[in-house]
């Protein structure tokens, strides 16, 4: 197995989240959802955490998001420990995509995107200076739907707002950027566009640390470099994406024969249906 790096030397700079021997109860049953767990992600890093359904994909990315405490152990977030520091504070600096965020129903695209920068559902226009206003414009832009700009956002397609919703996320220029499932129910052109775009992105930002929580080898763009596989709430591999990407783990991590393939700095995997051992 190999080694994920502990809690980080103080004087390492570069990680952006730390956690130590963390784990996760339930409290309404004391049923542990994440034991045992040590990770350091550092800056410029993206990440694909992935793990059969219940493996705690979710519980491990709202802890980074200072959404939710840790039950033991100890997470550290930009250089904050999550129990000593106000989580409203600490949330402003951790962008944030999910298909269930809530965003104002009417409001077109261009507004979706300047809410990232109040960090509000709805818009508070009066915060909103010259610089802000033409930094929204050029994120869509640069993820390509500038077009979009006065479009009701309820009445685009799926890979439509899920470009939004990562330049909104990218209003408030977060250290770090957590995706849950940003590719969920979208078809193969919204798809390649999408991996297109977290590509840019991560080139454009080379500071920028990115975890992603998936569960298709398709979705992960050539800018994945690490990778964290789960199972059953504890961590079974982590490390990068060229050693932990292997048919032997992700076997082990699914429960079942996977094979995997590469091609052009894209992945693949697939099941010929056996139980692994």
């Amino acid at each position: 197995m190999l080694k994920l790096p502990t809690e980080p030397m103080a004087e390492d700079r570069d990680v952006v989240v730390a956690l130590a021997d963390v784990g996760v109860r339930r409290h309404t049953s004391d049923r542990a959802i994440l034991s045992q767990i040590d990770w350091t992600v550092r800056a410029g890093q993206h990440w694909a955490l992935l793990g059969a359904n219940g493996a705690g994909k979710t519980t491990l990315l709202r802890l980074l998001g200072a959404a939710l405490h840790p039950t033991s152990g100890s997470v550290e977030v930009l250089g904050h420990r999550l129990g000593r520091v106000d989580v409203r504070e600490l949330r402003a600096r951790v962008g944030q995509v999910s298909t269930a965020q809530h965003v104002p129903p009417d409001a077109d695209a261009y507004t979706v995107v300047l809410t990232g920068h109040s960090g509000t559902v709805q818009p508070l226009w009066r915060t909103y200076g010259d610089e802000v206003r033409e930094r929204a414009r050029a994120l869509l832009a640069e993820f390509g739907i500038e077009e979009l700009a006065d479009r009701p956002y309820r009445v685009c397609s799926g890979g439509q707002r899920a470009r939004v919703l990562i330049a909104r996320a990218l209003m408030a220029e977060p250290a770090l950027l957590l995706l849950d499932e940003p590719f969920n129910a979208l078809d193969l052109p919204s798809r390649e566009d999408l991996v297109e775009a977290m590509h840019h992105m991560a080139d454009g930002r080379p500071g920028l640390a990115t975890v992603m929580v998936t569960h298709h080898l398709e979705e992960l763009s050539p800018a994945v470099d690490h990778v964290l596989l789960l199972r059953e709430g504890r961590v079974l591999v982590g490390g990068p994406v060229d050693e932990v990407l292997t048919a032997p783990w992700l076997s082990a991590c699914f429960g079942r024969t996977v094979r995997v393939a590469r091609h052009g700095g894209r992945w693949a995997a697939y099941s010929g249906g056996h139980r692994a051992a």
